[in-house]
Order: structure tokens, then C-alpha cells, then sequence
């Protein structure tokens, strides 16, 4: 696993042994940011404050940075998981730029510092834990008025409608790769 783009293309991320966790696939994380940097979302890399929920080995969040986002908040349970996301952010000397939260999306009390303008959030596929975690931040007061929230799911999974009324979110657009589906979400202003 290597990062894409950026200032730091090329550089190979530490990855996680076992099974435990599915990082988002390079082909994956490559179209993301190829929908992100597109504009049809607006800028939305350059100086962001980037959310990266169920961080895995923080590939993600570690992308948005290469690319030119501001910040970046690593939010992930499972303790081999945040050695590794320690590793790949000391490897690329991101210190500075990122701060890691050990413990469970679905139930923090709060996130320190800026509003994240940009949420990438890449549960487990078949829990629906991506939606509910961008549900639980909202309700936190994490997230900009204006952010953009990506949820990565398994592509026969559907957004739970009643989550995303709930929480006045918006999708507007869904777009498969291979086994994964991305959904690009608003909340209503």
C-alpha cells in the first residue's frame, strides 16, 4: 500500500497483519480522490480539516494530507491499528499535521480543535457503522456546516433512509468500484 498523489506520492504505508480490518483498496482510494480533486465538489483537499473514521492503517486520511489537506484526525479502536497509523504518519513526518483518537466513532463525547470539512468514513461493510458514525458526529458538533462526507460501504449495502433524514443528509452521487460503493453526502443546509 503506497500513497497515490501528492507531495508524498510513491511512499509505502505500513500495513495491518490479519484480518481484522479492510483497507480501502489503492484503486479505491485513487478514485476518490480523482472524484475529489474533480471540482465538482469545490476544493475540497486544499487546507482541509479531514475526519478519517474507522482509520484502519489511516491510508485515507494520510492521502488527504499528501494532497494538501490542512489537517487530519484518526479516529480508530482497534490498537494494533493505531500503531500502524502512528508508523505511517512518523514516516511521512505528518506529527504536526495530525492527531489520533483511540476509541470508537459511535461514541465519542467530542473531537478537539477544528470542524472537519471533509469526513471519510470506511466501516466494516455490512454494519452500516459508516452512517451511523457520521450520524454520531454530527450530533457532537464535529463536522463543518459544509462538509463533505464520503462513506466507503460493500457495493450491495444501501444508506439507511431514515439515518439520512434524521440527520437532513443528502446523497448525491454513489459510484462503485469493484466490491466497494462510495457515497458523496451533504447535510442540508
Amino acid at each position: 500500500m503506497r500513497i497515490i498523489g501528492g507531495r508524498h506520492r510513491g511512499t509505502k504505508l505500513a500495513d495491518l497483519d490479519g484480518d481484522k480490518t479492510r483497507p480501502t483498496a489503492d484503486r479505491v482510494r485513487e478514485n476518490l480522490f480523482n472524484v475529489l480533486a474533480g471540482g465538482n465538489y469545490g476544493e475540497q483537499l486544499r487546507d482541509a480539516h479531514v475526519l478519517d473514521l474507522f482509520s484502519g492503517t489511516g491510508a485515507l486520511g494520510l492521502e488527504a494530507l499528501s494532497r494538501g489537506a490542512r489537517t487530519a484526525c484518526f479516529v480508530e479502536k482497534d490498537h494494533n491499528a493505531l500503531s500502524v497509523i502512528r508508523a505511517n504518519i512518523a514516516r511521512l513526518k505528518q506529527q504536526n499535521s495530525c492527531m489520533i483518537i483511540a476509541g470508537n466513532a459511535l461514541s465519542l463525547t467530542g473531537i478537539r480543535g477544528d470542524k472537519a470539512s471533509l469526513v471519510l468514513a470506511d466501516a466494516p461493510y455490512g454494519t452500516g457503522d459508516g452512517l451511523l458514525a457520521v450520524a454520531h458526529m454530527l450530533t457532537i458538533g464535529a463536522l463543518a456546516t459544509d462538509a463533505l462526507i464520503v462513506v466507503e460501504t460493500a457495493k450491495s449495502e444501501t444508506l439507511d433512509a431514515d439515518v439520512m433524514q434524521t440527520h437532513q443528509l443528502t446523497c448525491h452521487e454513489s459510484r462503485t468500484y469493484g466490491k466497494a460503493s462510495l457515497h458523496f453526502l451533504t447535510k442540508v443546509s
